[in-house]
């Protein structure tokens, strides 16, 4: 088992953020990915561009707060975490991945790995932070769009 962390702030407000990471359908601002299949409202396929898959399960959704899923593919299996927090007119992200490999051969790895995926998804997250057009908040603190 191997777990990885990340955490950092944007410039950007909370439905923003929420808004580009939670969209499975809009995946073209990942480096990583190729294409994406949404199987049901809780569960999703990502596709690197070498076409390796990997399905995603959805176990909890709380709007601008916390979304969680289980993830498995052919090498590991686990669980993410990643939690939104705003702070002022910026959002703060903290991110944890909790995996193990299924491949003997490939637990030394695992953590470099993970650690290396996190790097690359918060880099890619800063370019199409930089480029989304900013959802616009009501006083309440919510949208009119409903996010995954």
């Amino acid at each position: 088992m191997a777990i990885s962390n990340i955490k950092t702030t944007f410039p950007s407000d909370i439905h923003t953020v929420w808004q580009v990471v939670t969209s499975v359908e809009d995946y073209t601002w990942r480096s990583d990915l190729g294409k994406t299949e949404i199987l049901s409202e809780k569960q999703f396929v990502e596709y690197t561009k070498d076409g390796y898959a990997t399905t995603f399960t959805i176990t909890a959704s709380e709007p601008y707060r916390r979304w969680e899923f289980d993830m498995e593919n052919e090498n590991m299996s686990g669980h993410w975490i990643g939690i939104f927090t705003q702070k002022d007119d910026q959002t703060e992200i903290d991110f944890t991945e909790d995996v193990t490999a299924k491949k003997v051969f490939m637990k030394p790895f695992v953590k470099a790995f993970l650690k290396k995926q996190q790097t690359q998804f918060i880099s890619d997250l800063e370019k199409a932070l930089r480029s989304a057009p900013r959802t616009p908040s009501t006083e309440n603190g919510s949208t009119s769009e409903t996010p995954r």
